[in-house]
């Protein structure tokens, strides 16, 4: 549902910080002093533009408070560089993690914004000698620019996927490893681990993340669920959203009520098996 005034959000996030954390959290902030459970990941786990986001409903359900961690636009870097968030998981009585995509995180070929991972800051030495005929400073956002690269040189472009491939996953396990808890690895996407949906430039988010590296991850958690969203929930659209109308075009990119309905469903048995 779009509102007429164009700059105000009709969703008051409440953001907040914990801890010595730079990042902006969705409140309200939460008594860390109680058992509760931690919910790491990007956009989706934030629920922009959602009235209740997954952790909100989820809490309703199980009766423990949810701590959402979840930041908007956010990689696996944010949270690595971040020294609040991971040692609070560690407190949790079990930690979600939101599978995250690859591009958005600092590697060989390029670094990024170390809490907007979507932001682009800078091409290595190695990036620039490879890709010589890009004009770097073109480039704000790290979708904007692998889209680039990929029209300019699909082959030189294959190079570039499997280093964020391997760099995700060594950031994953270096996460991981700082989360003494429980952890829960969550996907949440319109495809399963390794499929891809035609029409993407790209492929489809969590970008570039395939089962194998999933399947390596899997030791080094307690629980993996798997959501691949229906053709139906995600045919709903904007419905039960609330956006200002200039952000239209980004809502209609994000899952509405309905999908964060069906993952809380997914979660919360196994959430409670492990409380």
């Amino acid at each position: 549902m779009a509102f007429e005034r164009p700059g105000e959000s009709p969703i008051d996030y409440q953001q907040c910080r914990y801890g010595y954390s730079k990042l902006l959290f969705r409140g309200p902030k939460r008594n860390l002093d109680k058992p509760f459970v931690a919910f790491v990941g990007g956009t989706e786990t934030y629920g922009k533009y959602v009235p209740e986001p997954f952790s909100a409903l989820i809490e309703k359900q199980i009766g423990t408070t949810c701590v959402n961690f979840g930041t908007v636009n956010s990689g696996v870097d944010a949270f690595v560089v971040d020294g609040s968030v991971l040692p609070i998981c560690s407190k949790a009585k079990v930690t979600v993690v939101q599978v995250m995509g690859a591009h958005n995180m600092s590697n060989r070929f390029y670094s990024v914004h170390p809490r907007r991972n979507d932001r682009f800051l800078k091409a290595s030495t190695l990036m620039r000698t490879i890709f010589r005929e890009v004009d770097f400073t073109e480039f704000s956002f790290t979708r904007h620019l692998l889209m680039t690269l990929k029209t300019v040189s699909p082959g030189k472009f294959a190079v570039l996927e499997q280093e964020l491939k391997a760099a995700w996953l060594a950031r994953m396990e270096l996460m991981l490893s700082k989360i003494s808890g429980k952890v829960v690895l969550l996907w949440v996407s319109d495809r399963a681990p390794g499929s891809q949906p035609s029409g993407r430039e790209l492929g489809g988010d969590p970008l570039f993340v395939d089962r194998q590296m999933i399947e390596a991850l899997r030791a080094k958690v307690h629980d993996y669920v798997e959501v691949v969203v229906p053709a139906e929930l995600r045919a709903m659209g904007t419905l039960g959203m609330l956006f200002p109308q200039l952000e239209t075009a980004m809502a209609q990119e994000m899952y509405g009520p309905a999908v964060h309905a069906h993952v809380a469903e997914k979660l919360v048995p196994v959430l409670e098996a492990q409380l």
